[in-house]
């Protein structure tokens, strides 16, 4: 008779410390998502400035379409989607992990240290926001562009492709960002690496086919991860959805992100061991 009644004592003690954490994982996403929206003069320029570039390129590069090496798109905006997903994405992950800094800066971050959550919940949590919110600014282009000539060969099925990689590449960026603010502790660090993903960008394939590249240019694009990831998503939209198309666009990004949290954890356990 005593065997079971030990039995059933276990279980009880499990369950609430399980829910507990998912709990406390969940609060922080929701936390992560309305810090967000609360700065609309940082968000709203990772919606805007790549709309605008897009715009530009369409009305400037127009005529180059018709250049050798130069995909069979009906719209030059059909060739610059990617690129603009891939610049919000930037500019949205630079955004939550400047949220992070500050948190560290005004002391909140380390009061989450000190509370029952685990250290890869706290992570998990801060991605989240910025997951979802990557998500939603690929729906958001791709909703914006198409009254405007934007065509997605892919349909649906592409559609569902490029938000899959534009989640996982914020998860990539914001860890990435995130292991600088952890490191550093300060806002403004943050915000000053940006030029830097900024520069990736610009040494790609994101405005032009690796094809029309020469000399030191062609040869970055071609080593550049970037490259491979906006050419992967494109093939999405300009060619529809194919094994090559969906591993570039899914698994660089999942590349990227394994080695971004990798540093993330790493400048976690810094942070730690340095308090």
């Amino acid at each position: 008779m005593t065997a079971p009644a030990a039995t059933t004592s276990v279980t009880p003690t499990r369950a609430p410390a399980q829910t507990s954490t998912s709990a406390q994982t969940w609060a922080l996403s929701v936390r992560s998502i309305q810090s967000l929206l609360r700065q609309p003069s940082l968000v709203v320029p990772s919606l805007i400035f790549p709309l605008f570039f897009a715009a530009l390129g369409t009305s400037s590069f127009s005529r180059a379409t018709g250049l050798p090496g130069f995909p069979a798109v009906d719209s030059y905006l059909d060739f610059a989607l990617a690129g603009a997903i891939v610049q919000g994405i930037l500019f949205g992950s630079t955004t939550g992990a400047t949220a992070l800094a500050t948190d560290i800066e005004n002391g909140f971050f380390d009061r989450l240290l000190a509370s029952p959550s685990t250290r890869t919940g706290i992570i998990v949590g801060r991605m989240a926001g910025g997951m979802a919110y990557g998500a939603f600014q690929t729906l958001f282009f791709v909703l914006v562009l198409l009254p405007f000539g934007l065509s997605i060969n892919g349909g649906v099925a592409g559609v569902i492709g490029l938000m899959v990689s534009g989640t996982i590449l914020a998860l990539a960026i914001g860890a990435l960002m995130s292991s600088m603010a952890l490191l550093t502790g300060s806002a403004e660090a943050v915000q000053g690496a940006f030029p830097l993903l900024f520069i990736a960008l610009f040494f790609s394939s994101a405005f032009f086919p690796r094809e029309t590249m020469s000399g030191i240019y062609g040869t970055l694009a071609d080593f550049n991860p970037v490259s491979h990831l906006v050419e992967g998503m494109r093939g999405l939209v300009i060619e529809g959805v194919s094994a090559s198309a969906l591993a570039r666009a899914i698994l660089v990004p999942a590349a990227l992100a394994i080695v971004s949290i990798a540093l993330s954890l790493r400048a976690l356990r810094h942070r730690l061991g340095a308090s």
